[in-house]
């Protein structure tokens, strides 16, 4: 037949999923002062103060709060950052990461 076979075929592609993200999630404790956890999420999230103070207060008050949500390497890396400076700090900031 004449017309539109090119001799090439189409295949369904696969459906690419997105990366899995992770949240990081920040907990409250007794020791570590507000004002360094303010600052932390500004400078390892890039934060704006407020947004940092509204989730600092958000952790203070409801025990835990989502710093963000990242792929699996960037959560992992900000974590162990976050644990860094509260350690080289002296402060006990519990830092985690959870899958959404």
């Amino acid at each position: 037949e004449e017309g539109t076979d090119h001799g090439v075929e189409v295949e369904d592609r696969p459906k690419v999923e997105p990366p899995k993200k992770y949240k990081v999630v920040l907990h409250n404790d007794d020791f570590t002062p507000m004002e360094f956890v303010v600052v932390i999420l500004m400078d390892t999230f890039n934060l704006g103060f407020q947004k940092a103070n509204d989730i600092t207060m958000h952790v203070h008050e409801q025990g835990k709060g989502i710093a963000g949500a990242y792929s699996k390497e960037i959560a992992t890396m900000k974590v162990k950052r976050c644990g860094e400076i509260a350690r080289a700090e002296g402060h006990p900031l519990k830092v985690t990461m959870e899958s959404e």
